[in-house]
């Protein structure tokens, strides 16, 4: 009788090695969308921005559905790691910046609006006709 467990588990060295290429193709993948955001980071499109970590938020969701396999454990794959790493502390960092760089300037404008809508209203107030 057959265990059906087995049967979802790669069972053949075959599909073993196609788990392990769809581990490569998506890690290459990730890793060419993490030069790509460390591009766009620098930008002031932030709609490009956004879109290129949400995909990478697709394929990271993809590489966690695949079934076990030791491809993040491989040379290639560390190696790869390795120089995201420092790409992605750099988007953090530059995001942060972006961030707190658009909050002053939204903090700014609201507070002219304030002192603006104060200034016409005591103005409509105080006028004598």
């Amino acid at each position: 009788m057959l265990d059906e467990g087995a049967a979802k588990t790669p069972s053949t060295v075959g599909d073993a090695e196609e788990v392990l290429s769809q581990a490569r193709a998506l890690w290459q993948k990730y890793f060419t969308l993490s030069k790509e955001l460390f591009k766009f980071s620098d930008q002031t499109d932030s709609d490009i921005f956004v879109d290129l970590v949400e995909q990478r938020g697709r394929l990271i969701e993809k590489i966690k559905a695949l079934p076990e396999n030791n491809y993040r454990e491989s040379e290639e794959c560390k190696a790869m790691i390795a120089q995201m790493i420092p790409m992605d502390k750099q988007i953090i960092y530059k995001a942060r910046a972006w961030l707190n760089k658009s909050r002053r300037q939204n903090s700014t404008v609201r507070s002219y609006d304030l002192v603006g809508a104060a200034e016409l209203s005591g103005v409509i107030f105080n006028k004598k006709y």
